[in-house]
């Protein structure tokens, strides 16, 4: 009786999945194409941190200069780096997993694991941080919050508005990963052949 209850189940969410399949690779597609290009930007904003840094070390060490600014700008950058290229990260799967439950798996069991952990955990979280965020960066908006330090930055709540939109980055990829599992768990897979990367070509060589 349970077996037939869920045979039944599992085919009509299956009917379901594959008449709206094309809807779910269009928006697959739209947020992975976000990302990407969000990526791409925040990999600029790496060099730049690294030119930012060095310049700082060498005013510091050479011409013995200290600049608040020039040591808040790093942060700054790094808050955007971790914020904006959260998703670009997930999109390519290169976040920490526990793979002693993951790798060894079927496509299918993986994608249950995705799914699951994407409207269990990540989706709420992210839903959860964007909304309760929203009274912390007005009230910084407020009174125009700027760094207390002496020669700081005065764009201390631009940075921390970067908080709920790189959340919400997050968040559509989420979604975007909730619509590869249903497509792979309902036979129509939709996994992309990874692209290689400099990682994985090193590991080839």
């Amino acid at each position: 009786m349970i077996a037939r209850l869920y045979n039944c189940v599992a085919g009509a969410g299956r009917r379901v999945v594959t008449f709206l399949s094309s809807p779910i690779r269009c928006c697959i597609r739209i947020i992975d194409t976000l990302n990407e290009h969000t990526g791409t930007g925040v990999a600029w904003v790496s060099t730049l941190l690294v030119l930012v840094v060095c310049a700082e070390v060498y005013l510091r060490e050479v011409h013995g200069q200290a600049h608040t600014g020039l040591s808040e700008l790093q942060w700054h950058l790094v808050a955007i780096v971790f914020l904006m290229g959260g998703a670009y990260t997930l999109k390519h799967d290169r976040h920490v997993r526990v793979d002693i439950i993951y790798a060894s798996r079927s496509p299918v069991y993986q994608a249950w694991i995705n799914l699951l952990g994407c409207l269990i955990f990540l989706l709420p979280f992210c839903a959860l941080v964007i909304v309760e965020s929203q009274s912390f960066i007005e009230y910084a908006w407020r009174i125009k919050q700027t760094s207390s330090d002496p020669g700081g930055l005065p764009a201390r709540v631009a940075v921390k508005s970067v908080i709920p939109l790189g959340f919400a980055f997050l968040f559509f990829q989420g979604i975007a990963i909730v619509g590869k599992s249903l497509l792979t768990i309902a036979g129509l897979d939709e996994r992309e052949d990874k692209e290689p990367d400099a990682t994985d070509e090193a590991v080839g060589t």
